[in-house]
């Protein structure tokens, strides 16, 4: 047994030499510089470090223009690999009998060179976002020429005022933030959790209100203006998405809005699977996004639409809100490396960043470290340890660079070594105060590290960093334009947003649960008043209680439905607009027509159920009119849900006041109360369910009798006009209030 073991190691130490060899042979016959790339793989080459060579081949034209050598590259190692892998069983048995001889052989049965193994890597970094399912050859998007911006910003301090019951008290959540990240730079913002990292975002993306802030924020030497808006993308930590919506829809109506007028339908939908393709997302650009109760992409594929959403307009300037967290290590690896490669266009990027690995660490270009809203570094990140170290502190054990300066801004400096002048300070101070468990607190070492930047860091150093790349007068003057740029016409955006609103609230509509809801009903009410004959008075009088109750259900359910519009969309709503993607006027128009088709489908299945169930006026003009009625019902009742759900913007204050809005108008419709008092009687006049009850009786009984349970019959176009000014009204009130909406 031990001897097959033997023969078989033998027979794939054979096959793994010959490999090596043949390997050898072929990388030096390359004369066309093709370089074997993978050698873990099965060939191992001499190359320059990562950053440069990295950026050597992102200016050369093969690695702009798609890179057909590179695919080349990347085929052949593949297959190499697989060659190599095969042998891989033998070379298992091969392990255990050359283990007993003192023999040492890697994973793949042979082992390289000294000389070889050090530059070899089975997985290269620079490999890692390439999806090989995505096809070879992906459009490169990045490297799209685009408008390049320098953000500055000095000493920039943010305030929030937090008011009491009695008292008011100013609360600094940023103190001092200076910086500068140029184009073609990544610039991570790092610290701990309420160090102040997303206000900082958001200050410098322009999306936090002016007065509460100080210091200067410059974009190419000029202040924020409405133009930067179309120039810069913003991915926020949340994924703010419709859930029902498909990815590949999800692109396609954000490159309808946000990409210029002068480019085609047919050019933006284009461009919406070249993003597609970019991203590595063709295996779900057909699958639904998904949310909380809606299956649908994974998380990792879900951020991937969320930044493919903002690069899709080719941005000058982009900031992420934490684009790794909830993503596993490979695939933050992926997304920071994407993030790379479009500030290598020349774009600048500025992410915030929650403990990355060591393997992201290196990838930035330039770093900030914030602790309590005060800057603790800034500079690059590749000489951040070594400037840690210079000023006493350094780690005691190996530890990923990242881990230990967030350790720093904490304040924690368990297995950091500590500088001699803050032992100095715990041995003058009150140890009850100043130390724990011996050691510095963490208010003293957070002290000594804000003083240390300040006073320790030579100002020449601070002045270099501060240096922004020169730039034409003509680029720094272009992003003063106060003009606002919509990538769509207000017809086209009202269209756009029209379709989008149908295709995406169609699930909830048509679900079984409010069919089924809708449906029962009108079988029950038909059960209870099956056939009744309105020709005698009490069969009129039941008549009458059905059609109050027509009344008050079809002013009820869509109140409670429309209640929830703008409070649930309003994140969608605030992103949106923060970005100019549409004007307010077309959404909302938009938003409250895209329901209507949705919104007569049932009332129509309903009515066909109750009225020949109950035996009702059997004709096609009252059921036509009793049909426009409910729905002129409908329409006025969803504007009294949505003026409310937009004026106070919390579901629990919304449907506690429309509780009682609904059951006033309810008990004011004319068939509970007959003589109401006149100090109160003009509630009646302002119930919809008031209006649609005579409407109703109109319909029915105008040839029976003059007057129905005290209630006289007239022509009807009081009551319409009524209700015609409730569909208007309540919506105008609900336009004003989303425009005094602040955006947050």
């Amino acid at each position: 047994m031990m001897e097959k073991a033997n023969t078989s190691g033998g027979l794939a130490r054979t096959r793994s030499d010959q490999l090596v060899e043949s390997l050898k042979a072929q990388s030096s016959s390359e004369s066309m510089g093709l370089v074997v790339e993978q050698a873990g793989a099965g060939g191992a080459g001499a190359t320059p470090s990562r950053r440069s060579s990295r950026r050597m081949t992102a200016a050369s034209p093969g690695r702009s223009g798609g890179g057909k050598n590179t695919h080349i590259r990347k085929s052949r190692s593949a297959q190499l690999k697989f060659e190599l892998d095969e042998v891989s069983s033998g070379a298992a048995l091969s392990r255990a009998s050359s283990a007993s001889l003192g023999l040492s052989f890697s994973f793949t049965g042979f082992t390289l060179p000294p000389d070889e193994i050090a530059d070899s890597k089975p997985f290269s970094d620079d490999d890692i976002p390439e999806d090989i399912e995505a096809g070879a050859d992906k459009p490169k998007l990045q490297t799209e020429p685009t408008l390049p911006i320098c953000l500055q910003f000095r000493e920039v301090g943010y305030k929030v005022v937090i008011r009491g019951m009695t008292t008011k008290e100013e609360k600094e959540i940023l103190n001092g933030i200076t910086g500068c990240v140029n184009p073609g730079e990544v610039l991570a913002l790092m610290g701990p959790s309420g160090s102040g990292k997303t206000t900082l975002l958001n200050l410098l993306g322009g999306r936090l209100s002016q007065p509460t802030v100080s210091g200067s924020v410059t974009y190419n030497g000029q202040p924020y203006s409405k133009f930067l808006k179309s120039r810069i993308g913003f991915v926020t930590q949340d994924d703010v998405l419709f859930p029902h919506l498909t990815v590949k829809e999800t692109l396609t109506y954000a490159a309808l809005l946000r990409l210029p007028k002068t480019t085609t339908k047919e050019q933006k939908e284009k461009r919406a699977l070249d993003v597609i393709h970019e991203l590595g997302l063709e295996r779900c650009q057909d699958t639904m996004i998904g949310g909380s109760f809606v299956r649908g992409v994974s998380g990792g594929e879900r951020k991937r639409v969320c930044i493919g959403n903002e690069i899709i307009i080719n941005p000058s300037l982009l900031f992420l809100d934490e684009p790794t967290s909830g993503l596993d290590s490979t695939t933050a690896l992926r997304t920071v490396q994407m993030l790379q490669n479009i500030a290598e266009a020349g774009k600048t990027v500025v992410t915030t960043i929650h403990q990355p690995s060591s393997r992201l660490f290196h990838k930035f270009d330039k770093l900030i470290l914030l602790g309590k809203g005060s800057l603790l570094y800034f500079g690059k990140a590749s000489e951040a340890m070594p400037y840690f170290q210079s000023i006493g502190c350094s780690p005691l054990i190996a530890m990923n660079p990242a881990e230990f300066l967030l350790d720093l801004a904490n304040g924690n400096i368990n297995d950091v070594s500590v500088p001699s002048e803050l032992e100095d300070k715990v041995q003058m101070g009150n140890a009850a105060t100043e130390t724990r468990n011996g050691k510095p607190s963490p208010a003293l070492v957070h002290e000594y590290l804000v003083e240390a930047y300040e006073t320790r860091l030579p100002e020449t150093e601070k002045k270099k960093l501060m240096d922004p790349i020169p730039l034409d007068e003509e680029v720094k003057t272009k992003v003063s334009s106060p003009k606002r740029q919509w990538g769509a016409s207000w017809c086209e955006q009202y269209s756009i947003l029209f379709w989008r609103g149908i295709k995406e609230r169609r699930h909830d509509y048509f679900s079984w649960l409010r069919i089924t809801q809708v449906l029962s009903t009108a079988i029950i009410l038909g059960l209870l008043w099956w056939q009744s004959d309105a020709s005698t008075p009490k069969g009129l009088q039941d008549q009458a209680g059905l059609l109050f109750f027509i009344a008050v259900f079809w002013g009820f359910f869509p109140v409670f439905t429309a209640i929830f519009t703008f409070p649930q969309e309003r994140a969608m709503l605030n992103k949106e607009r923060a970005a100019d993607m549409y004007r307010l006027s077309a959404y909302f128009l938009a938003r409250t027509t895209s329901d209507l088709p949705l919104d007569l489908i049932l009332p129509v299945l309903f009515l066909l159920v109750v009225y020949f169930m109950a035996g009702l006026r059997v004709s096609a003009a009252p059921f036509l009119l009793s049909i426009l009625t409910v729905f002129l019902c409908i329409v006025a009742a969803q504007g009294l849900g949505l003026a409310i759900g937009a004026t106070l913007m919390d579901l629990k204050r919304a449907t506690t006041l429309a509780s009682v809005t609904v059951m006033t108008f309810m008990l004011a419709g004319g068939f509970f109360v007959k003589r109401v008092p006149i100090f109160i009687s003009w509630i009646r006049y302002m119930s919809f369910n008031y209006h649609t009850y005579k409407l109703l009786l109109k319909v029915q009984y105008e040839h029976i009798t003059p007057s129905v349970n005290g209630m006289r019959i007239d022509s009807g176009w009081t009551e319409v006009a009524a209700l015609i000014a409730m569909v208007f009204g309540y919506r105008f009130l609900a336009y004003l209030s989303l425009r005094r909406m602040k955006l947050q």
